[in-house]
């Protein structure tokens, strides 16, 4: 499921505090994107129309049925088809010459190439 930034935006306050209302979320969204209730509102009702989110009664209380996860890893997925033509190789590739890593860094990554091929 593609999501703009500001239905992303949502979503992280979402992720913190699902379950809460619809006027909640938008008190949220004016204090730390400085959103006022209209924007809010019409991003969450795209994020309904998606099925990113689930409201419910009583008090328009909103749920993700999405997870930070399936979004982090699709984005990833189009980032890499997009850029690297679906390079995974190519993606780490440029990833290591831009970042300069720690040793524990480096060694947390072997751990985890290591895992993954066991």
């Amino acid at each position: 499921m593609k999501l703009y930034d500001s239905e992303l935006r949502l979503m992280e306050l979402l992720w913190e505090h699902d379950g809460c209302t619809a006027k909640d979320l938008s008190m949220l969204a004016a204090d730390r994107i400085g959103w006022n209730k209209n924007t809010t509102y019409t991003v969450l009702k795209r994020l309904v129309e998606k099925g990113a989110v689930a409201r419910s009664e009583p008090g328009f209380r909103c749920n993700a049925l999405i997870e930070r996860t399936q979004v982090a890893r699709e984005e990833t997925d189009g980032l890499i088809k997009r850029l690297y033509g679906g390079s995974r190789k190519a993606f780490f590739a440029a990833f290591l010459q831009q970042e300069r890593l720690s040793e524990e860094e480096l060694a947390a990554l072997r751990a985890m190439i290591d895992g993954y091929e066991k």
